[in-house]
């Protein structure tokens, strides 16, 4: 399902195979957790912007609408009229951040709702469940996402749990799809490496996930507390154990600089809710560093946001008006600035993948590494 097209150095140019067509790798994934990305983007939106797949959360669409209800409406691709590839995270992140008086046991965790405080149950095969009504291509493995900094003792306890969670996965999805209950019958499970920052317990867990032979894994639980410099060492310590025919994904992360910084290190695949949540507050990427449009310098600039950049924003508006819109408290300024943002992330990605092609990736990354995380 994923070919390896080419390699500079670690950076890697793949192309990983769905039911719902092909992803091009590194992809950024843009994330539309309740089904939607927030600002008032649809699906149509996504194609335009250049979006490769979607990614929503398993958490959020079990408490509303119910995931029983997207599956009666024909899964979440018919539901959200989205007809490429869609990734669902298992609810793992969601529950450790959000849910109070959670209860963790061998079985699952419960936990109450962060919307009415209901006490909920989730584990492996719950999360498979609902992901299967959900009918996303890629479902995400049910596991414990550590918070950084925590006991050497705990952290490896619970990657023998997180493991045992995955064994679980693999058979409640391979059992949905025997009996035909799966939405979609091609979808696949992607494993998480856990492991907090203690590479031995990292590279341990992920040498025990990869003998599994998962469609995919991810590396979880960074961005959460650690420091830059300990993120980067532990993606390479673990990559050097990550199955080179399988495609690699880093989660939650990040900034573009993070995104150059972890394709250099091997990472194909990312999701962030940074460009549509910093959109949505005036902060926006542009191929010379980050600006904010609610600056009074912008008041009357006639310029586009980012004069390289083609998105619909930049295509119509200024940054004067794109400004007022904001501070107007408009719907439409806050569209138009995760639209720049989320055009300019799977831009990226492309001019990532275009660089890897020519084998011009090192000398790209030198240009734009330090440049994109300027603030102007």
């Amino acid at each position: 399902m994923f070919e390896l097209i080419k390699k500079e150095g670690s950076a890697r140019l793949g192309r990983f195979t769905t039911g719902h067509g092909e992803i091009q790798t590194p992809v950024f994934m843009n994330v539309g957790t309740q089904g939607a990305i927030k600002g008032g983007v649809s699906a149509g939106d996504l194609e335009e912007v250049g979006c490769q797949v979607e990614l929503s959360n398993t958490y959020h669409l079990h408490l509303r609408p119910g995931d029983d209800v997207v599956r009666q409406m024909g899964g979440l691709h018919r539901f959200m009229t989205w007809e490429r590839p869609i990734l669902t995270d298992s609810g793992g992140f969601q529950i450790f951040s959000l849910a109070s008086l959670r209860k963790i046991t061998e079985e699952g965790v419960a936990f109450n709702s962060h919307i009415d405080g209901r006490r909920i149950f989730m584990g492996p095969e719950e999360s498979m469940r609902i992901q299967s009504n959900l009918g996303s291509d890629i479902a995400m493995a049910f596991d414990e996402c550590i918070k950084i900094p925590s006991p050497y003792a705990y952290v490896k306890d619970s990657c023998d749990r997180t493991y045992r969670w995955l064994v679980r996965c693999r058979g409640e999805l391979d059992r949905l799809k025997a009996c035909g209950e799966s939405v979609n019958p091609t979808q696949v499970l992607f494993g998480i490496n856990q492991g907090a920052v203690y590479h031995d317990l990292r590279i341990e867990h992920m040498k025990k996930i990869a003998e599994l032979d998962l469609a995919g894994y991810a590396i979880g639980g960074l961005a959460v507390g650690e420091s830059t410099g300990e993120m980067y060492d532990t993606i390479s310590a673990v990559e050097a154990y990550m199955p080179e025919n399988k495609p690699r994904y880093l989660m939650g992360v990040g900034t573009p600089l993070n995104i150059i910084e972890s394709v250099a290190r091997g990472v194909d695949f990312f999701d962030c809710v940074m460009p549509s949540r910093n959109g949505r507050h005036g902060h926006l990427f542009t191929w010379s560093g980050i600006i904010n449009i609610n600056n009074e310098k912008y008041k009357c600039d006639p310029e586009p946001i980012d004069p390289e950049c083609s998105c619909p924003a930049c295509r119509r508006y200024s940054r004067s008006y794109v400004r007022h819109m904001l501070r107007s408290g408009e719907m439409l300024g806050m569209r138009l600035a995760v639209l720049h943002n989320l055009y300019f992330y799977n831009t990226l990605a492309a001019r990532i993948r275009e660089s890897l092609a020519a084998g011009t990736f090192e000398a790209f990354r030198k240009k734009y590494v330090d440049l994109l995380g300027r603030r102007i």
